[in-house]
């Protein structure tokens, strides 16, 4: 896989042109969209992805507000395959295993 560099020290460019987090496979756009639908801060980013630095997380949203209408774009595309593929709500309730969609995400003990 051929990375570009770009102005952003944690930012590339794969070879799709798709901007990723320097030394992950993780893409700034999937980063963006958690801040976007959870309304999460960089240190809650952290939390929820321990393994990014908040350097590359900082990096990641200043990209993402110079780059802000590109990648709101490609967030509203990702957001339409969703609604394309989501099963209808008569499906959901047929599978006794449903769960909800925000299951993966890491929740805090206090």
């Amino acid at each position: 896989m051929s990375l570009v560099d770009t102005k952003y020290e944690h930012v590339t460019l794969n070879e799709k042109g798709a901007p990723v987090i320097a030394g992950t496979t993780m893409k700034v756009v999937e980063l963006v969209s958690e801040k976007i639908a959870y309304g999460w801060s960089p240190e809650e980013l952290h939390f929820q992805h321990p393994y990014l630095t908040m350097g590359q997380i900082h990096s990641s949203l200043a990209y993402y507000f110079d780059h802000e209408d590109e990648l709101n774009k490609d967030v509203e595309h990702r957001l339409q395959c969703v609604q394309k593929y989501r099963p209808s709500e008569k499906t959901l309730l047929a599978k006794s295993n449903f769960y909800p969609c925000n299951f993966m995400r890491r929740s805090r003990s206090f």
